[in-house]
C-alpha cells in the first residue's frame, strides 16, 4: 500500500508506476479494467443467440396494437450477454469491496446468515395466494418480528406490510387522519422541521395535508419554541427526525410530544435512523405516536440501488385501532392466522383500509428477524453504540481540516456532518467526492441537508473497523487539504475512474436517455 505523503497531498508513487500512466493499449482496455460498449454497438437487430422454430402464420386478438415494425434490439449470444453485465458490475463499487459512506443511508455490511435464512426454501418459494396452514412458519416469521419491533419501540401495535420508509410515512399519517375523522376533527396542518428528512413534507402533501416549516435552532435541532408557538387546533401533527438529518438527537422529543398532545395532535417520529438508537432509547417513552423503522437499513439487508426495502410502522395505543390490514395475530393453539377484511368488523372495525395486496416484503422479515435474534438485545445495544462510536471518531478526526457546522454542539450520534466552508476559490463538496472516487472510495452524502451550503453527511455505520475509519480519514484529511490549497488535479478529478467527469448541469438539465446509432 502507498503511505501518504508526508507533504500532505497523495500517495507517494514510484517512477514505474508514474510510466505506467502514460502507457496505452490496442484495446483502450487497462488490464483488468476493460472498456465496454453499449448492447447496441456490440450486437445487432439481425442477430438472435438462440434458434426459434418458425412460428404459424394465425391469427390474432391484437388487432391495431399489432406492432408494426421491428423493435430494433440488439441480438447477442449467451456469452456475449453474460460478459457485457459481467464487465459492468466490475465498474461498479459495492458495499463488498470497501466503506461506503453515504449519509442517512446506512450502507453497513449484510451479515451472509440473514440471506442464507432469506434463501430457504420455506421463506424464498412462498406464495402470498398459499392457504395459511401451508406457510405457518412464515407467518410465524412476521408475528415474531412484529413483536420484536413492538419490544425494541416501547409501542402498542406494529403495520408491517409498509414495503418503504416514505411508504411508512404515508400508513402513519393515514392513521392520525383516521384517528382524527373517528373523534369528527378535520384538521389540516402537518408541522416539520427542517432537520427532518426531505420524504417528510413530501408524504404529508401527499397525504393531503398542507405543510409548514418549522425552524432549526443554531445547534441543528427543532426550536421548541417555534413549534409550540404555531401548535393549535388545525394542526394535525408533527413529522420530526430522530436523530435528524444533521445527525443529532432530538433531546426535547418529549417535550415536543407533550405539547403536541395537549393541542389535540399526534407525534410521527421518522425512525430510517433508528440504528443509531436500537436498543438504548424507546420511542414509545418520548411520547411518539407512530414511527417507521427501514428493515433494510436498522436490521442490515441489501439496501441502494432501489431496493427492496420495507418500513413496518410501530403504533402508539391511540393509534394502533387504526393501522392497515392485513396483519398477523396467533391463537390459542399456537398457530398463526392473518387478519383480513371479512375479519375486520369483530377484530378491527376502524383500521383506514389496506396498503398493499399481500402481507409486505417477507424476504426482508426474514433477514430482519436472523439479524435480530443473531444479535440478541446486548448485540442490538451494541450495534447503536458501535454506529455513534464510528460517527464521532470520522468527526474528531477531521473537524480541524473541515468545517463541522455542529461539531461543538456535542457528540454526534450515528452521522458526521461537513462543509466546504474553508475551500480555496471556486473548489466546492463536488471535488472532494469527485476525489474520493480516485482514491477508491464512493462519495459521502453531498449538499444534504440543506440547512447550509456544501454539506457533506457521512455515515461511517458500525460494520467498520479502527483501521478502514483511519484509511478513510486519512483519505479525506489529504482531500481537504488539497481542497483548500486549490489542487487543479483535484478540480478536474476523478482521473482514473472508467469514466472522467460528467457536466453535472448538462447530464441533469439534458440526459441523453435514449440510444441512436
Amino acid at each position: 500500500m502507498n503511505d501518504l505523503n508526508p507533504a500532505g497531498w497523495r500517495p507517494a508513487m514510484s517512477a514505474d508506476q508514474g510510466e505506467s500512466a502514460a502507457v496505452t493499449t490496442f484495446t483502450g482496455n487497462r488490464a483488468l479494467q476493460l472498456e465496454e460498449p453499449l448492447l447496441f454497438e456490440i450486437g445487432s437487430a439481425d442477430r438472435c443467440g438462440v434458434d426459434f422454430d418458425e412460428a404459424p402464420d394465425l391469427p390474432d386478438a391484437l388487432g391495431a396494437f399489432r406492432r408494426k415494425a421491428s423493435l430494433d434490439l440488439p441480438g447477442l449470444s449467451e456469452p456475449e450477454a453474460v460478459r457485457h453485465y459481467t464487465r459492468l458490475s466490475r465498474q461498479n463499487y459495492a458495499i463488498d469491496l470497501g466503506l461506503f459512506p453515504l449519509g442517512s443511508c446506512t450502507m453497513k455490511h449484510n451479515p451472509r446468515l440473514d440471506e442464507k435464512v432469506a434463501r430457504m426454501a420455506g421463506f424464498a418459494d412462498v406464495h402470498p395466494l398459499q392457504p395459511q396452514q401451508t406457510v405457518q412458519g412464515a407467518l410465524k416469521v412476521i408475528n415474531e418480528l412484529a413483536h420484536w419491533l413492538i419490544a425494541l419501540t416501547g409501542m402498542h401495535g406494529v403495520a408491517m406490510t409498509p414495503k418503504a420508509g416514505a411508504h411508512g410515512e404515508l400508513c402513519g399519517l393515514l392513521c392520525i387522519r383516521a384517528a382524527l375523522e373517528a373523534r369528527g376533527d378535520a384538521r389540516e396542518v402537518i408541522l416539520v422541521p427542517e432537520s427532518a428528512h426531505g420524504t417528510n413534507p413530501a408524504t404529508a402533501a401527499f397525504a393531503g395535508y398542507r405543510v409548514e416549516n418549522i425552524p432549526a435552532t443554531e445547534d441543528g435541532r427543532v426550536d421548541v419554541a417555534a413549534l409550540t408557538a404555531r401548535l393549535g387546533p388545525d394542526v394535525a401533527g408533527v413529522m420530526i427526525t430522530n436523530p435528524n438529518t444533521c445527525g443529532l438527537f432530538e433531546r426535547e422529543l418529549k417535550t415536543i410530544a407533550d405539547a403536541v398532545h395537549a393541542a389535540g395532535g399526534y407525534v410521527y417520529c421518522d425512525g430510517a435512523n433508528f440504528n443509531a438508537i436500537v436498543g438504548r432509547v424507546r420511542p414509545g417513552d418520548l411520547g411518539v405516536d407512530a414511527m417507521h423503522i427501514n428493515l433494510h437499513k436498522t436490521f442490515s439487508t441489501p439496501h441502494g440501488g432501489g431496493g427492496p426495502g420495507s418500513g413496518p410502522v410501530v403504533l402508539s395505543e391511540a393509534l394502533a385501532p387504526y393501522g392497515p390490514l392485513p396483519f398477523t395475530a396467533r391463537q390459542a393453539d399456537g398457530s398463526v392466522r392473518l387478519v383480513e377484511e371479512e375479519d375486520a368488523p369483530g377484530i378491527h372495525p376502524e383500521g383506514f383500509g389496506r396498503m398493499c395486496a399481500f402481507h409486505g416484503q417477507m424476504g426482508m422479515f426474514t433477514r430482519a428477524l436472523a439479524y435480530i435474534l443473531s444479535h440478541g438485545a446486548d448485540g442490538l445495544r451494541q450495534v447503536s453504540g458501535d454506529a455513534v462510536l464510528n460517527a464521532n471518531y470520522v468527526l474528531r478526526g477531521l473537524e480541524d481540516v473541515l468545517e463541522a457546522p455542529f461539531g461543538a454542539a456535542g457528540p454526534c450520534m450515528h452521522e458526521a456532518l461537513f462543509s466546504d466552508d474553508g475551500f480555496a476559490e471556486g473548489f466546492s463538496t463536488l471535488d472532494l467526492a469527485k476525489g474520493l472516487i480516485d482514491e477508491g472510495f464512493h462519495p459521502m452524502t453531498v449538499y444534504f441537508p440543506l440547512v447550509f451550503h456544501g454539506a457533506m453527511l457521512v455515515e461511517p455505520t458500525e460494520t467498520e473497523s479502527k483501521a478502514g475509519l483511519d484509511q478513510f480519514i486519512g483519505t479525506m484529511r489529504s482531500l481537504a487539504e488539497r481542497a483548500r490549497e486549490g489542487d487543479p488535479l483535484l478540480k478536474s478529478a476523478p482521473h482514473l475512474a472508467p469514466r472522467r467527469r460528467l457536466d453535472e448541469t448538462l447530464a441533469a438539465r439534458k440526459p441523453k436517455l435514449v440510444w441512436k446509432a
